[in-house]
């Protein structure tokens, strides 16, 4: 299997070529375009219940749909998110891998998508009260409303609430004022999240919610 990223930060897209018996896992949205003769059907995201709790947890899609290609060329796929923004491929090798509400894009065979409980930090931090848990060997797309930033961590380090998209299991969060009392609240910033920890974290560069606040004024 091969695939490329392209469109750059701003509306990022993946193209996938898929052998004789390979298949993509995506989100029942998340297709652009694919050749005529590949096999696509729509399952139950995990199960029923792993379907639910990731529907109304984390805001996935109910159902997924699964593209297999059952030739004997090779056959091309092209899957989209639904924002604006960057795309980026974790290769997991007998890994865990912590994503935010609504960045898992798709998976390739042999990588399993739960959800667990993310603490009532990351829901205040606008990180959502529960995550994505993506894990096993394989490849995993993921994506977030503008471009996305990966640093290797190894100490302490402040996120803006509502930016971090994907972190490692090893990486913990907690809230605090951005500085003092008057210059946190007067100064914009408010409440950030401290990011502890060693392991690797992405970063979004926007935040949908940075958006709404800056498109409410202006609107009539």
């Amino acid at each position: 299997m091969k695939s490329v990223i392209k469109g750059g930060d701003a509306f990022a897209f993946v193209e996938i070529e898929l052998e004789k018996d390979e298949a993509v896992i995506a989100e029942s949205d998340a297709m652009s375009s694919m050749a005529a003769d590949l096999d696509v059907q729509a399952r139950l995201n995990g199960g029923f219940f792993a379907a639910i709790l990731r529907r109304f947890l984390v805001g996935e899609t109910l159902f997924v749909n699964y593209f297999s290609n059952n030739t004997v060329g090779t056959k091309r796929l092209t899957l989209v998110q639904a924002t604006p923004g960057s795309v980026r491929c974790l290769e997991l090798k007998r890994e865990t891998f912590y994503l935010q509400p609504g960045a898992f894009l798709a998976c390739t065979e042999g990588v399993t998508v739960g959800v667990k409980f993310a603490g009532f930090v990351s829901w205040i931090a606008r990180e959502g009260l529960f995550k994505t848990v993506v894990s096993g060997t394989g490849k995993v797309w993921y994506g977030a409303y503008g471009a996305l930033l990966e640093r290797d961590l190894d100490g302490e380090t402040i996120v803006d609430t509502s930016h971090l998209v994907a972190y490692s299991p090893g990486i913990s969060l907690k809230l605090q004022l951005a500085g003092g009392i008057f210059s946190s609240f007067f100064g914009g910033e408010g409440l950030v999240t401290r990011v502890t920890g060693k392991g690797k974290i992405v970063i979004q560069t926007r935040s949908l919610s940075g958006l709404v606040s800056w498109l409410n004024p202006k609107l009539p």
